[in-house]
């Protein structure tokens, strides 16, 4: 059952466990469908072979967007070793094929161990990366060889969970921007064979588990008041982030435009200890701005660079 159109358009965040074989957007217009909710997205996209934690943004949340996705991603990755696709997944065509060498735990570990803190990598030529204003999978699917420019990102953690060669399955804690297609092609060629990403599940994003997801092939049983109620507030959205509490009439003054001064926000009763970076600004247990911090060791130079205002 849908949403009452007359009801205003719910503002917060949802956590579905996406199901395999459905693209994330499919997944956003279920939600947009049920809830009645025109402004909806979604905070990284999951490949349709893939599942897990999808975060998805409902009205005033699309605002988070950039915030949520910054943060640290947990992945339990399935890698295929001995052959190699296209599209560095099961949905591609085979490309090389080489035998599998002999290894063990400690051959493993030790490839897994070169993979980790800041490494270079090559994204797929199947990805949703932008070349000269076309999507890299459109000109890949026409035949069309592009460069793919290595880029930085940064691998926390490569654990084993299981070795069933030629299966290996790892937990990956990555920073946004990760390919684990890539990571799996690259830890293959590191073991002298080939490889691709066979299956791959988000357990995490920042602080949000899947563990708290609702699973997609229940959203249209769950019914638009199953999902109202498991909407988590703009103001409990970044957990992480240090807040302010600010009194009834800076708040209104802040939602109307207002960039209140360092000296009104410090003589605020919990102002945190922060001097640099994001602060959310709550009133009445509401998520009323965003702002971005930068405090210099000129007392008379401290600002607000940006404020993000929640309507």
């Amino acid at each position: 059952m849908a949403a009452n159109l007359n009801e205003k358009s719910p503002d917060g965040i949802l956590l579905i466990d996406k199901q395999e074989g459905k693209s994330s957007f499919d997944a956003v217009r279920m939600i947009r469908k049920i809830l009645n909710c025109k402004k909806t997205g979604h905070a990284g996209t999951l490949d349709p072979f893939a599942t897990g934690l999808l975060v998805i943004l409902l009205g005033q949340g699309t605002k988070l967007s950039s915030h949520i996705m910054g943060g640290k991603k947990k992945y339990r990755a399935e890698i295929s070793l001995g052959a190699e696709t296209d599209t560095c997944d099961p949905t591609g065509s085979v490309i090389k094929e080489m035998p599998v060498p002999d290894f063990d735990a400690e051959k493993l570990e030790e490839v897994l161990k070169s993979f980790t803190g800041v490494i270079e990598q090559v994204p797929p030529a199947y990805s949703a990366l932008k070349i000269n204003g076309q999507r890299a999978y459109k000109l890949a699917r026409k035949g069309i060889e592009v460069e793919m420019k290595k880029r930085e990102v940064t691998v926390y953690s490569i654990d084993i969970v299981d070795i069933a060669a030629p299966l290996i399955t790892v937990d990956v804690i990555c920073s946004a921007g990760t390919y684990i297609r890539s990571l799996a092609v690259d830890i293959g060629r590191k073991l002298n064979t080939a490889a691709h990403l066979k299956n791959l599940r988000r357990l995490s994003s920042g602080l949000f588990s899947v563990e708290k997801a609702l699973k997609q092939k229940d959203l249209e049983e769950n019914g638009a008041e199953t999902l109202l109620k498991s909407i988590l507030p703009l103001s409990e959205a970044l957990p992480e982030m240090k807040k302010i509490i600010l009194d009834d009439g800076l708040a209104g003054r802040v939602k109307n435009g207002y960039r209140p001064s360092w000296d009104e926000l410090i003589r605020e009763k919990e102002m945190p200890d922060i001097f640099h970076g994001h602060v959310k600004m709550i009133h009445n247990s509401n998520l009323v701005a965003i702002a971005e911090i930068e405090k210099t060791e000129s007392m008379e130079h401290n600002w607000l660079k940006k404020v993000k205002v929640f309507n």
